[in-house]
């Protein structure tokens, strides 16, 4: 079904209609944004946890229990 979809010349031809709409001064600012929020959606879908900080106080109150 979407077998030829991105070829070269269709790929040109999306971009000249996007210089079209956009200009070429917003078009470079609407590349970063993409870019930056694909980055994002990246980073969010790793399934890593956030390292907890490793604080003197929450030691203290081990060692006390």
């Amino acid at each position: 079904m979407f077998e030829g979809l991105f070829q070269p010349m269709h790929l040109l031809v999306i971009f000249f209609i996007a210089l079209l709409v956009f200009g070429p001064k917003k078009l470079p600012e609407l590349g970063k944004g993409l870019g930056e929020g694909i980055r994002a959606l990246k980073d969010g879908m790793k399934n890593e946890p956030p390292a907890q900080p490793s604080t003197d106080q929450s030691k203290k109150t081990e060692t006390k229990s």
